[in-house]
């Protein structure tokens, strides 16, 4: 029955049926470490140790499958521990193949932490299939994108990559895993299981909580032998999500399709309203036609994340007149809130990434990354009109 609901629809049933004893229509805060047994390896409904499973962590992973249109999903404590769950198929002298454009943190894990067990990383020289499918060696084991990517909203096209990663096989004869970081479309408005990927993982604090209240995240798949590995290592390592914290991503699920069509909308018109001002050297957002790979937008999403970077003219001092005039937009880390938010890529989600690094893909240290909350849009563009003056 849930496969034929619609998106609104399964974001608010998917997993979240009421209580069969006591009627609740809400999923209950499971608090409990443990679960009794009805005798020797004997489990009730499943449940044995909350490490293991837990019934609001089961609901919350149930809701996000049914999303992302996959068979099984895994939560976890963060986004960042949801990444180093899929890096743990992994095994040395194994490569990960991946873009410049990709989330800081991300960086930080796979060159800070991984290369010291002998894990290689070899970048794409552009964002493009063919520049992806001509990185692939026969130690390639993992191929990670994002699109649109952190902070500069590059569009790749996962159907694409998607084939020509399937038609390679690596020197154990085995096809390259393709993951894709949907944490800024969010399930709503992309679903890349449904291109070809493996593998989708999200940073749940983002769209998926949306209320600025709580860390996740979750990795979704369709293959059984796949899943079966990563939920090995879920409960071996224990970086679990709490169950308060499930209980607080089911609830901010249960209003994501409204909330990303507000961010989009607003997401829209502060784009055109930066575009035009005079002291904006440059906007970058898809949703502009000659945005570079426009027409993927229509290939292979719904709608836009509520994202719009930008470089102010001048530099670092010029960034911090602007920082200092806004009432509205708060400068912090993270993204996707019912409030707007900024962040200064540079000195924050980039930092890890050395300055060259910085420098070759575009983030300076004038660009601004810009998460439209759900207020108004004329109250924010005031906001930034007149810090930009």
């Amino acid at each position: 029955m849930e496969t034929t609901m619609k998106f609104a629809t399964l974001a608010v049933h998917a997993g979240q049926r009421p209580d069969p004893q006591t009627g609740a229509v809400n999923i209950a805060v499971s608090l409990t470490s443990t679960f009794q047994m009805d005798g020797i390896g004997q489990l009730r409904n499943g449940f044995e140790y909350a490490r293991s499973d837990n019934p609001s962590r089961r609901a919350l992973e149930t809701t996000i499958a049914a999303l992302e249109h996959g068979k099984q999903a895994l939560c976890f404590a963060s986004g960042q521990a949801a990444s180093t769950a899929v890096l743990d198929l992994l095994e040395p002298n194994d490569e990960i193949v991946t873009t410049a454009n990709i989330y800081g943190g991300t960086y930080r894990l796979f060159h800070k932490v991984y290369q010291k067990y002998g894990i290689t990383v070899r970048v794409a020289d552009e964002t493009t299939p063919e520049s992806i499918q001509t990185a692939l060696s026969e130690r390639t084991a993992i191929v990670w994108t994002e699109s649109p990517s952190n902070p500069l909203l590059t569009l790749i096209d996962i159907a694409e990559i998607a084939e020509r990663v399937k038609n390679f096989r690596n020197k154990k004869n085995e096809k390259p895993l393709l993951i894709v970081d949907n944490t800024f479309p969010s399930p709503a408005f992309q679903n890349p299981l449904t291109l070809g990927a493996d593998i989708v993982s999200h940073s749940c604090t983002k769209y998926i909580g949306g209320h600025s209240d709580v860390i996740g995240g979750a990795i979704v798949v369709n293959d059984e032998t796949l899943w079966q590995r990563l939920k090995f290592y879920q409960n071996a390592a224990g970086a679990v999500q709490a169950p308060m914290d499930c209980y607080l991503l089911q609830r901010g699920l249960r209003t994501l399709p409204l909330r990303m069509k507000k961010h989009e909308e607003n997401a829209y018109r502060i784009a055109e309203f930066l575009r035009s001002h005079s002291n904006v050297e440059e906007v970058f957002f898809p949703g502009f036609e000659d945005f570079p790979n426009h027409h993927l937008v229509a290939k292979q999403m719904k709608g836009l994340p509520g994202i719009v970077s930008f470089k102010i003219r001048g530099g670092l001092n010029s960034v911090n007149r602007f920082f200092a005039g806004l009432k509205l937009f708060i400068l912090a880390e993270s993204l996707g809130g019912v409030e707007s938010l900024l962040c200064h890529p540079t000195s924050m989600t980039h930092a890890a990434l050395p300055e060259s690094e910085r420098q070759k893909i575009g983030i300076t240290d004038n660009l601004i990354r810009l998460s439209m909350g759900i207020e108004d849009a004329d109250d924010l563009i005031d906001d930034l009109r007149n810090a930009l003056s």
